[in-house]
């Protein structure tokens, strides 16, 4: 061990048991499940040998009909995004897998290589140190031997080695309890109780490695609360000892999971706890004692290094603790073999020169003379000026500087408020706005302070924090092995000497701060359990090797390397000495005590421990061997002589047994079951006569609202009474079933998770249509008639060459179809449209062969494909247009239309003869075809009188494979047919563009397409001159993407029409098109993203599902009108949910018609005529096609089809369509509705709407005419919407949550109604966020009180008064000092939610009192609301509040990142539970963030995005680039 100062006097420590006990922090375990970390797992690439090509090969290649059948070759973009999404889920997936509970192989496996920070506590616990006890020594082998026999608290030094002996009575216990089961005895358990989460896992590991029987340990953060008697009656059976907090235990108890005659043994960590109401104490009075048989008792063992403390009357302490736990104190015989066999450390004293009395530092005084009379910072007030003392001028500083950071200063604003609602009858509410500014402006003047360096001597340093230095640099002054634990009484203490030592500390010295969970004053340090473990984790291995704690390290911290405590703030108890003593473990460790020279408290505290641990250790030693045991049945009465005046009830059904003291346990578990509950019980209290009364107010969704209790002398009497009296309601109720459990709970996990019942990433493989089957069904017979579709460019001379329009003639008339844009040329588009005519057009045969003639010409010279002459079988012709339509519509019939000169010519003549004497000015402007070549197609542009056919190539002409000359250049005749063939030497040499084999229009040009050459040098003989005239061809080439689209087109309306909807054509196809394979994901990466779709279905399934909402509201609304607001959810929620529209799309086989695939260069060629030559020759003509779809896509196309029936009615208001699309979509008795108006017909009017008006009811109908221009014909109905749940009744009129329910949904499908109009570019995600701010409870709250409705709302309890009142008139203020500011709401504080509940109730009423009208809501959004969201970006930042939301902004924006990915997924239930959980987990580049788990994937993503922004927020933009490697292009496209 290092050297440290020579200091004063030294102590000879007396020999006494060490004692873990806590004083002040208690420890609390983390609310997660933390992900492992995978960041580092990389997933091989999956690669693929690619041929490179020459330069002339890539070239031709884009010019060459070569693509697979189905689908164009992917880009290399894509096949790099379908990569990454496979490294995503690859990930994910193990992510996925790890959160589930951890098996002990698992934990053995993953134990060398996982780092501390991504295991669980039970890992990290397992992983510090060796648990496996061998040679007990005989002081413990005889406490073992005297457990055997009678219940025993042993005594015992810390370090000595109790838990040995309890490891030796369960096994003592459990031979005991197999040879009992073998006799057909009824199984019993063991429990070792403790009293801090962190000593469940530590004990668990000493347990589990030193018996042989099924063992686990339960704590909080399980979730038991939720786990039913099944659960527990399988975690008994399973194991033999259970390792819990002394809580879980009780409740277990207390609800009649289990009986206390199934417990053999009973084991008291820390025994010393068992008093008042602790659960070791509830668990002995509510259930050991009254157990009469003794033989059903479980046998009790406690553990303590010290019973009691010095301060009280010890020989009775001993004994009211033995009393309580029926147990005998014993300690060992021999003494001295303990002190052999324990370490202790050697104690030293160390004096520090007095300390100055408190002074003012400049920043005190400044901050005393502007805020001193700020009550609120009284305390801080108070410490910064002990702290000069204490610590010094730069410390108490720094304490300014904790308390006012940005992120503190909010607990002093929220600390205000409550003071202020205290004296709310006193004081105006001005007094609060002057404290809250003036709090802010202490802040910034904080903020804005010069804090110096800390620096010794003067007042920067005190004398005592100078000793600590001294040696702390003797320790550490070089490198060293050596741990250190300075205990301190205060966090903020232990946070500044922290901050300090990091400052001024060696370069060997470690810092590590350790304090407790629970939140304290602003400016406190709270740490976890989860920090905690991994900070003592690293202690251990000497990452940290200084601690600065408070007394949450005394208890429970067994480090063996630990060999120096510095008590820098004395103990101020036995017990707190003797445990901080103890963590001193290490042969040769210092226990230094520091104090203040001349002061007598320290050293008088010091001999103050020495006498008790003297006493303590006396009493142990007088004990008799074979005394009696104190705590007899006698003294076990006693134990509950203050308690038998207190009421009891026991369920007859189960044996649940509610006390007083666990009434309040139950209500809690109640209330957090309810739907909605988003508040606690409110306890108010009334005293009389020196007696108090309290009354107990449930929140406004429990089905009881109040219950009083009965006067007590006590303040917590009083309360628990009325808690007991509520649960006792409850029960009568049937609301607690007969385990004291919620019956809410029981069906409401299923219900309100019911989307969760689909996997979200599930995906599967199902037959997709490729064709309508328009065309088959009009097969067969040769056509007598046909009907037109004129394909048309808005804008042809875009196309860049004459074109002439084309018919698509069919047997059947199209429906009129949407324009379509295509892109022509770069950066030059146009619309395609599609022009259907009405009649009909004879055909004669004559006109048939010269139909036939031109469309089969055309496959053949533009697409290189021969097909057989069958009438009967064709689905559809083409014919070209006459040049001037549609001008000549009007004067012409559909005969005159046609060009039919075009179609004789192409009939009459396979191709344009070219000989020898043809004129230069013939050869221009015509389309060649290379005979040879089906890839090789021209525009001869001029005849070049300078070439010859021997002359070489040009250098600018496209390649080709033959270059010899340019003759050789244009024959493509294979190397033995050349070498025959003789060609004429003089003909002429043609310039032409060789034609792009481009098929796909409606996508944009690529980079690639834009830099090819086209340049091309032909001589004509060798080539065909097509029969087709070039602006025919021109328009020609744009035929794949019109019939791809068309037949797009046709397949969405068979879809319709299968569901028996009538929808427009553009919005069906949107409604069925997924154009990539995360298409739901709005603004994470497209995978596989199929360029030139169109519209996907996002923002129709957007709006669909608010109008789904709206829908199932008003029905079940109708339907149910004597249901509660929760069962309206519930049943709501079972006709949405993507489970349910999953199940019905797939009984129609929706899954066939949803376009998945962009367009393909092989299916939009025509089925039914045979293929006589081309590629695809031995292609199957019924050839079944399929796609992988997810379960999400195809609810969600299901929603987007009902957006899409509600658009279709072409904003007039009528929604049929959608209220039919619901109902065939939701399937469900719930919802059988055929049309709007068959919603009123539902609806029968309660008494209450229709019964007598009084004077006040009608007064209020005239006031809510004035203030919104509505007149109810039923002031009745109006009443109820103002009617809140507190209040019990209101002359027969109900509360208005009924109304709100319906009235949330018809204000929500407003709001959408209006962005989704107002903003038709934006996408679903950007319109939700902003949606929050529109229907958000701050500007609902706010507009309730622009209105007036405030002053309508009738409640009962002043509590609501005085919050409406005082929300009110804040509201008014900041709208003033705002200026009428349409944003100015978003600065009020949180209001109270009646107020926004009452303006949802009110349109429920309006809609209602309407007879469902929803023009009405319309005019009501118009008049009142509209106005305020007329410019929504002032809301971005409303929106940016969002978890979601500000990730993706944080990492777009500020660190432009785009590859980064947001993943939620179900993990397998726990072990023993039926809840199952979601985990979400952050990805940046396929490395993993940070995760969240929750009951639904939406608030797991919401805690995963939370964390990942603790991880990302602080870092800079290189740094990080650097850890996360981001190479992401700023302003690069998503």
């Amino acid at each position: 061990m290092s050297e440290a100062p020579v200091m004063q006097d030294c102590l000879i420590s007396p020999d006494l048991e060490d004692l873990y006990m806590e004083c002040g922090d208690i420890l609390t375990d983390d609310d997660y499940m933390t992900v492992p970390d995978l960041s580092r797992e990389t997933t091989e690439p999956v690669t693929k040998e690619v041929e490179e090509l020459h330069a002339t090969e890539e070239a031709q290649r884009l010019f060459e009909d070569s693509e697979p059948e189905l689908e164009e070759e992917k880009p290399a973009q894509e096949l790099q995004s379908t990569q990454r999404k496979r490294e995503y889920k690859k990930k994910f997936d193990k992510a996925r897998e790890h959160a589930r509970i951890i098996t002990d192989e698992e934990i053995r496996l993953r134990k060398p290589v996982a780092a501390d920070e991504h295991l669980s506590l039970r890992e990290i616990l397992h992983k510090g140190q060796s648990h496996t006890i061998t040679d007990p020594r005989e002081y413990q082998l005889e406490l073992f031997e005297r457990a055997k026999k009678q219940n025993i608290i042993a005594v015992l030094d810390t370090g000595s080695g109790k838990t040995l002996i309890a490891v030796l009575l369960l096994r003592h216990i459990l031979d005991q309890e197999l040879e009992d089961r073998s006799g057909g005895k009824k199984p019993r358990i063991a429990f070792f109780l403790v009293d801090s989460v962190a000593l469940v896992f530590q004990q668990y590991e000493v347990l589990n490695s030193n018996l042989d029987q099924p063992i686990n340990c339960f704590c909080g953060d399980m979730n038991p609360d939720h786990w039913g008697k099944s659960t527990w009656e399988g975690h008994l059976k399973e194991n033999m000892v259970i390792v819990c907090t002394a809580e879980i235990l009780y409740q277990c108890l207390m609800r009649s999971f289990i009986r206390i005659d199934q417990i053999n043994l009973l084991i008291f960590d820390e025994a010393h706890h068992a008093k008042k109401s602790h659960p070791y104490a509830r668990i002995i009075k509510d259930f050991y004692i009254p157990e009469d048989d003794q033989l059903n008792r479980p046998k009790i063992f406690g553990m303590t290094a010290s019973p009691v403390d010095v301060r009280s009357n010890f020989t009775q302490a001993a004994k009211n603790l033995e009393d309580m736990l029926h147990c005998q104190i014993a300690t060992t015989a021999d003494l001295t073999l303990l002190r052999m066999s324990v370490s202790r450390p050697n104690e030293c004293l160390t004096k520090y020169p007095a300390l100055p009395l408190p002074f003012e530092t400049e920043l005190y005084r400044e901050m005393q003379a502007r805020y001193g009379d700020l009550e609120v910072l009284t305390k801080i007030f108070s410490y910064a000026k002990e702290a000069s003392s204490q610590l010094g001028q730069w410390c108490a500083d720094q304490v300014w500087s904790f308390a006012m950071a940005e992120h503190e200063a909010l607990k002093f604003e929220r600390r205000v408020e409550k003071n202020f609602s205290k004296a709310q009858d006193t004081r105006p509410v001005e007094i609060l706005d002057d404290e809250m500014n003036r709090l802010r402006e202490a802040q910034k003047f904080v903020m804005n302070w010069d804090f110096t360096k800390p620096t010794e001597g003067g007042n920067g340093l005190s004398s005592k924090v100078s000793v600590l230095r001294q040696w702390l640099d003797g320790v550490f002054e070089r490198p060293t092995n050596d741990r250190c634990i300075v205990f301190v009484d205060r966090r903020y203490t232990a946070r500044l000497l922290h901050d300090l030592f990091a400052r001024i500390g060696t370069s060997h010295l470690r810092a590590g701060l350790l304090v407790g969970a629970r939140n304290g004053e602003p400016g406190d340090r709270v740490l976890s359990v989860r920090q905690q473990i991994l900070t003592l984790s690293n202690f251990r291995k000497g990452l940290v090797n200084c601690l600065f704690a408070t007394s949450i390290a005394e208890e429970g911290l067994d480090i063996p390397e630990c060999n120096m405590v510095i008590r820098f703030d004395l103990y101020r108890t036995l017990i707190q000495y003797i445990q901080s003593r103890g963590r001193a473990r290490h042969a040769e460790s210092r226990y230094i005590h520091m104090v203040e020279e001349h002061n007598q408290w320290h050293f008088q505290a010091i001999r103050d421990v020495r006498q008790g641990e003297d006493v303590m250790r006396k009493f142990c030693e007088s004990l008799p061997a074979d005394r009696l045991l104190q705590g007899n049945d006698s003294n076990l009465g006693a134990v509950l002589e203050k308690e038998k005046n207190l009421r009891v009830f026991v369920d007859p059904e189960s044996g649940a047994k509610l006390t007083y003291a666990s009434s309040l346990a139950v209500l809690a578990h109640f209330v957090s079951c309810l739907p909605n509950a988003s508040s606690s019980p409110n306890y108010n209290m009334t005293a009389e006569h020196g007696q108090y009364t309290c009354e107990i107010i449930l929140p406004e969704s429990s089905p009881i609202h109040s219950a009083t209790g009965r006067p007590s002398s006590r303040k917590a009497i009083a309360k628990r009474s009325a808690a007991f009296e509520a649960c006792l309601l409850l029960r009568k109720g049937g609301h607690l079933d007969e385990n004291l459990l919620s019956t809410h709970h029981k069906h409401l996990p299923a219900m309100r998770n019911a989307h969760l019942a689909l996997n979200l990433n599930k995906s599967s493989r199902y037959e997709m249509k490729v064709k309508p089957k328009i065309w088959e069904d009009s097969r067969g017979l040769v056509p007598e008639s046909l009907f037109m579709t004129i394909f048309r460019l808005e804008e042809p001379e875009k196309l860049g060459r004459e074109s002439q329009p084309i018919a698509l003639m069919t047997r059947t008339r199209m429906p009129q179809f949407p324009c379509v844009l295509l892109h022509l040329q770069a950066d030059q588009t146009s619309n395609l449209t599609f022009a259907s005519l009405r009649g009909s057009l004879q055909i004669s045969q004559d006109a048939l062969l010269r139909l036939n003639a031109f469309t089969l010409r055309l496959y053949k010279d533009i697409f290189n494909k021969t097909y057989e002459v069958n009438d009967q079988a064709m689905s559809y012709w083409f014919a070209p247009v006459v040049k001037d339509f549609p001008h000549a519509t009007g004067q012409r019939g559909s005969h005159e239309l046609l060009d039919w000169a075009v179609l004789d010519y192409v009939y009459k003549n396979e191709a344009w003869q070219w000989n020898i004497h043809r004129q230069p000015s013939e050869l221009e402007g015509r389309y060649l075809v290379d005979r040879w070549d089906g890839g090789r197609r021209f525009w001869s542009l001029k005849v070049l009188p300078d070439l010859r056919p021997r002359d070489p190539v040009p250098p600018d002409a496209t390649a080709h494979k033959y270059m010899d000359s340019i003759l050789d250049y244009s024959v493509s005749l294979f190397p033995k047919a050349r070498k025959r063939a003789v060609w004429l030497e003089d003909q002429p040499v043609i310039y032409a563009h060789r034609i792009l084999h481009r098929l796909n229009w409606l996508d944009e040009f690529s980079q690639k397409d834009l830099k090819v050459n086209n340049k091309a040098y032909v001589c004509p003989e060798p080539l065909l001159f097509s029969a087709l005239p070039s602006a025919v061809v021109a328009m020609a080439y744009l035929i794949p993407s019109a019939i791809s689209r068309v037949e797009s087109f046709l397949i969405a309306l068979e879809a319709c029409d299968m569901l028996g909807l009538t929808v427009r054509p553009d919005l069906a196809l949107e409604a069925i098109t997924k154009d990539s394979e995360n298409t739901e994901e709005h603004r994470g990466e497209q995978i596989h993203f199929q360029r030139g779709m169109g519209k996907n279905y996002e923002r129709l399934e957007f709006i669909g599902d608010c109008f789904l909402k709206m829908a199932t509201s008003i029905s079940i609304f109708c339907l149910r009108p004597e249901n509660d607001e929760f069962d309206y959810h519930v049943r709501r929620m079972v006709q949405i949910c993507n489970k349910n529209l999953l199940d019905v799309a797939l009984k129609k086989k929706l899954y066939k018609y949803i376009r998945s695939v962009g367009f393909s260069r092989r299916n939009w060629y025509p089925q039914g005529i045979k293929l006589l030559e081309g590629k695809g020759i031995n292609k199957i003509d019924n050839q079944v096609y399929d796609h992988t779809l997810g379960d999400k896509t195809i609810a969600d196309v299901c929603e987007a089809l009902i957006g899409a029936s509600l658009l279709s009615s072409n904003n007039t208001g009528n929604m049929d369509m959608a209220v039919k699309a619901v109902t065939v979509l939701v399937s469900h008795p719930d919802h059988d509705v055929a049309e709007w108006a068959d919603y009123y017909k539902l609806y029968t009017k309660p008494s209450y709407q229709i019964g007598q008006v009084s004077a006040v009811q009608t007064n209020l109908a005239l006031q809510i005419h004035g203030k919104t221009g509505y007149r109810f014909k039923y002031p009745r109905l109006l009443m109820s919407a103002f009617v809140h749940p507190s209040l019990p009744s209101s002359g027969g009129i109900p509360c208005y949550q009924r109304l709100e329910f319906l009235g949330d949904s018809l204000l929500d499908m407003a709001c959408v109604n209006f962005l989704f109009h107002r903003h038709p570019d934006r996408d679903p995600q950007w319109l939700t966020e902003h949606k929050m701010a529109m229907v958000s409870n701050k500007f609902l709250a706010a507009l309730a009180v622009k209105l007036g409705f405030h002053t309508h709302i009738r409640y009962s309890g002043t509590a609501i008064e005085w919050q409406k009142r005082e929300y009110a008139q804040e509201a008014h203020e900041v709208e003033l000092e705002h200026h009428g500011a349409r944003d100015y709401w978003t600065a009020t504080r949180t209001p109270p939610k009646c107020l926004a509940d009452v303006v949802e109730s009110y349109l429920g009423a309006v809609f209602v009192d309407s007879e469902f009208d929803f023009s009405e809501i319309e005019r009501f959004f118009d008049d009142h609301v509209r106005w305020f969201f007329e410019d929504m970006s002032i809301y971005d930042t409303f929106a940016n509040h969002h978890p979601v939301t500000h990730l993706h902004h944080h990492l777009v924006l500020s660190l432009h990142c785009s590859n980064y990915k947001v993943m939620a997924s179900a993990v397998p239930n726990a072990a023993g539970t039926d809840v199952q959980h979601q985990v979400a987990v952050v990805m940046v580049h396929g490395e993993v963030v940070a995760s969240g788990m929750a009951a639904s994937s939406k608030n797991a993503k919401v805690k995963a995005c939370e964390r990942a922004l603790e991880v990302l927020k602080p870092l800079l933009l290189l740094d990080f680039r650097q850890m996360w490697g981001c190479d992401c292009v700023e302003g690069e496209d998503e």
